[in-house]
């Protein structure tokens, strides 16, 4: 128990001192943020301090710190080490620059922002990417929560019901201005999502659940014995570093009314999310005693929906189980309905269309959610891992641009790009060695014979991990021989 307890004070220490040196790195000023500057009603709307905080969290903690802390417990306590790490060295990073550098850019999405420090051609990557993406994320934060509801109503009341009604919800978070319900409900949400986490991580402590210590549990203990590096890294995900962030933060960036908020809202909202993260990691492993239990009952309960129920049930009884239930679904919704708004601010942003309009914002939203509605047939797993991938694949061009923000603008450029290089050790690695990648190829390809989980994954990595970390030095030495090495000219001062 006192490695849950470390790891939840570092996170606390992470942000009383390390957001503090970031923010130093793009200082804040009085000038008018762009909610002050051009209100429009819809999208550029001024508000608080603290609903400006909640609605960040909402956006971004969807199932990512639940589903993707308990996939990335089934390593183990070593999972603490990321959560913690990754959170306030990346995730962390990631998120404040992804904010303030769309806030210094009057709210653009972040494509626009890759595409004034890394390029037009990346830009249209970047663009496509973050569709496809937040498309991805609609859909899988839709059939999550649907899930979840059904489990908790009559049988009459099932998944292709309350899918129904989230999307038509989704649709007029989507299309109306972001006060009208984004704004005006996400309070109680926030009220529901801290009930949850409070709620589940205090009746681990109170029931006297067995929290394995970090120092004799410090190895992989996968029940598959699946290797830490890349999985892990990329299963947890929104727990420790999310390029679903960067599309989520110009919202906000658009609502701030001082650039001084933005410490508390980008980066804070990220810490918070890591303390999800870390109490939903440490219930995974201490609830169903050590990660053999936790997959056997990931694989009993047919799912994680079931398995966020069963043990929000087993720790708090049938009625705690069912409000902390409220929050666990709350948290999907909350990052669903931003996701496709999100989706509609970067199509409107790639193609210049108003959306002050009502009729313009339509001709967005419907394309969206048809897309959504069509994904949600498709099985949720297959979903989930491309969303992951994907996921921090962004958050590593996010970081990149942040590098060389920092780079052009003489600043110290080393606290973005050494995340950025890890994120892209990460994200091609991953790709070659996964299943649903390049792995199955390429293990064959090594082995010679058709493999499957551990063992394929075994052989692949005898070509993903050194081409994996040749890919993340090319991207490091480019970038140096880009924007370090040479006189750099004032380009990218805009953000000043």
């Amino acid at each position: 128990m006192l490695t849950f307890f470390i790891a939840l004070l570092a996170l606390g220490a992470g942000f009383m001192t390390y957001s503090f040196f970031v923010e130093r790195l793009l200082p804040p000023d009085g000038r008018d943020t762009p909610a002050v500057a051009h209100p429009d009603g819809v999208d550029y709307i001024p508000l608080p301090l603290w609903k400006a905080f909640l609605i960040q969290l909402l956006n971004i903690a969807g199932l990512g710190p639940i589903f993707g802390a308990l996939s990335g417990a089934l390593w183990g306590p070593v999972v603490y080490f990321w959560i913690v790490l990754g959170t306030i060295f990346a995730g962390g990073v990631h998120d404040y620059f992804s904010g303030m550098l769309s806030e210094r850019h009057n709210g653009a999405s972040i494509s626009e922002i890759v595409g004034i420090y890394l390029g037009p051609k990346m830009k249209m990557v970047m663009r496509v990417f973050a569709v496809v993406l937040l498309v991805l994320i609609g859909t899988t934060f839709s059939t999550g929560p649907a899930g979840l509801l059904a489990l908790l109503t009559p049988e009459k009341l099932n998944l292709r019901f309350w899918l129904t009604i989230i999307l038509i919800y989704y649709f007029l978070a989507t299309l109306l201005p972001i006060d009208k319900i984004i704004g005006r409900f996400y309070p109680l949400f926030g009220a529901a999502l801290i009930f949850m986490c409070v709620g589940v991580g205090g009746g681990i402590v109170a029931g006297g659940y067995a929290l394995p210590e970090i120092w004799d549990n410090f190895a992989n203990l996968h029940p598959r014995a699946l290797p830490i590096w890349p999985l892990m890294f990329i299963t947890v995900a929104c727990g420790a570093i999310s390029g679903f962030h960067a599309t989520q933060s110009p919202m906000m960036a658009r609502c701030i009314t001082s650039e001084y908020q933005g410490r508390k809202v980008f980066y804070g909202a990220m810490v918070a999310e890591g303390v999800i993260a870390l109490i939903w990691a440490a219930a995974g492993v201490s609830v169903y005693n050590g990660t053999q239990g936790l997959w056997e009952a990931t694989t009993k309960l047919a799912g994680q929906s079931a398995l966020v129920y069963d043990i929000c049930i087993k720790v708090l009884g049938s009625m705690g189980g069912v409000l902390a239930m409220v929050g666990v679904i709350v948290c999907p919704i909350t990052s669903g309905d931003t996701a496709f708004r999100s989706a509609r601010l970067t199509l409107a942003d790639w193609f210049g269309i108003d959306q002050k309009p009502r009729a313009k914002r339509l001709t967005l939203t419907l394309p969206l959610l048809l897309c959504g509605a069509l994904l949600s047939n498709v099985n949720f797993q297959i979903i989930w891992r491309y969303f992951s991938w994907s996921n921090q694949t962004l958050a590593m061009i996010a970081l990149w641009a942040a590098a060389v923000f920092l780079r052009k603008t003489r600043r110290n450029f080393w606290p973005a790009a050494i995340p950025a290089t890890f994120m892209s050790a990460v994200s091609s690695t991953y790709i070659l060695v996964a299943p649903e990648g390049f792995g199955p190829a390429i293990s064959k390809m090594v082995s010679g014979e058709a493999l499957s989980g551990a063992a394929a994954i075994e052989a692949a990595a005898k070509v993903g991990y050194p081409a994996g970390i040749i890919f993340s030095l090319f991207c490091f030495v480019l970038f140096w021989l880009k924007c370090v090495r040479p006189n750099v000219s004032s380009d990218g001062e805009g953000a000043e």
